[in-house]
């Protein structure tokens, strides 16, 4: 079984773009080794062909995204984020600067500069931090909803410290609800098999066109292994990005998570999670859910575990109709309807 481990220290990447560009151009002439002799030439040539401009590509990709991609550092560790804007709003995991006091930004030049915290959205591990003069080029985002297993992807960041490291795989999968270790669950990532080292967190996973597909946040661990799962990481979508990040800039907080929100403060028992303390008017409320509630499942899934809950509520939506199963400190078991609201920005 795995398990999840964001970067905190932060992340390694190296370039391994000619290995790829070798093993691509390999294949194309052995494919058609038992061809005529001219042919075979032909295709030695246009796989050669092949192979350098495929390096090529990665080598344009690193050039052009390296300089919109910087080293953040606080008196706990130091990661990765980029550029979000032109106006030095630069996005970034949320447990990169969780705790920092303050904030430096080196870029890939080596120039560094105070930053300051703009806002946070812990939820989606998502902060923004801001730095005055230093004239940087904000990076290009795509559509990460047009995304498909098996493209391009290449991680840029400043793992171990290591700045401006690269490295290079594909969109393994598309993953929902993925666990971090502090309880907090990913509503959707980006599954790669660049590898995701810590330092990376806060970087860039870019395209092979140079656009920024998602923000690498987390490895995948096995604890039978004692150590991270080669070629299994994660990232947030740029879609997510774009718009938490977008929210921050223009507001200070979220104002929409699009996150559902139940409105209850819930702990762990043997049958199921207890319920704490309940939002006044919020959801719960509203279906008499009460203190020392314990919930046993929400929508037909089973909750418990707290991780379990939140993992069921990362699925669904705003506005919502779902059943939730809860016994009461009686005994008593019932159903009631729960409309989900919106889980409230920061």
């Amino acid at each position: 079984m795995f398990t999840h481990t964001p970067s905190r220290p932060k992340w390694h990447l190296r370039v391994v773009a000619p290995l790829l560009a070798a093993i691509v151009a390999g294949a194309v002439v052995a494919g058609l080794s038992l061809a005529s002799g001219s042919t075979s030439t032909a295709t030695s040539a246009g796989g050669t062909v092949a192979g350098v401009a495929l390096q090529r590509s990665f080598v344009n990709v690193v050039q052009t995204v390296s300089p919109s991609v910087v080293q953040i550092e606080d008196q706990i560790g130091l990661g990765s984020g980029i550029v979000f804007d032109s106006t030095g709003d630069i996005v970034t995991n949320n447990h990169v600067v969780s705790g920092g006091k303050s904030f430096t930004v080196t870029t890939s030049t080596g120039k560094r500069y105070p930053a300051k915290l703009v806002g946070s959205f812990p939820p989606d591990d998502l902060a923004v931090v801001r730095i005055s003069g230093a004239g940087l080029k904000p990076a290009t985002f795509a559509d990460s909803s047009k995304l498909q297993v098996g493209d391009l992807a290449i991680a840029i960041g400043n793992p171990l410290g290591l700045q401006s490291s690269v490295t290079n795989g594909i969109v393994s999968a598309f993953r929902q609800a993925v666990q971090e270790p502090n309880n907090v669950t990913l509503p959707s990532v980006i599954q790669t098999s660049a590898a995701i080292n810590p330092g990376n967190s806060g970087g860039a996973l870019v395209d092979i066109e140079g656009r920024v597909i998602g923000i690498p946040t987390l490895a995948a661990t096995d604890p039978e292994l004692g150590g991270s799962a080669p070629g299994i990481g994660f990232a947030l979508p740029s879609d997510l990005v774009k718009d938490i990040a977008g929210q921050i800039v223009a507001n200070g907080k979220v104002v929409n998570s699009h996150r559902a929100y139940l409105g209850v403060e819930v702990g762990e028992t043997n049958h199921g999670v207890f319920v704490g303390s309940v939002t006044t008017g919020g959801p719960a409320a509203r279906a008499e859910i009460r203190v020392g509630d314990v919930i046993v499942s929400v929508d037909g899934k089973p909750t418990s575990t707290t991780a379990l809950l939140s993992a069921v509520l990362a699925e669904l939506k705003p506005g919502q109709k779902v059943p939730v199963a809860v016994t009461s400190q009686k005994g008593t078991k019932t159903t009631v309807q729960v409309t989900l609201g919106t889980y409230p920005g920061s």
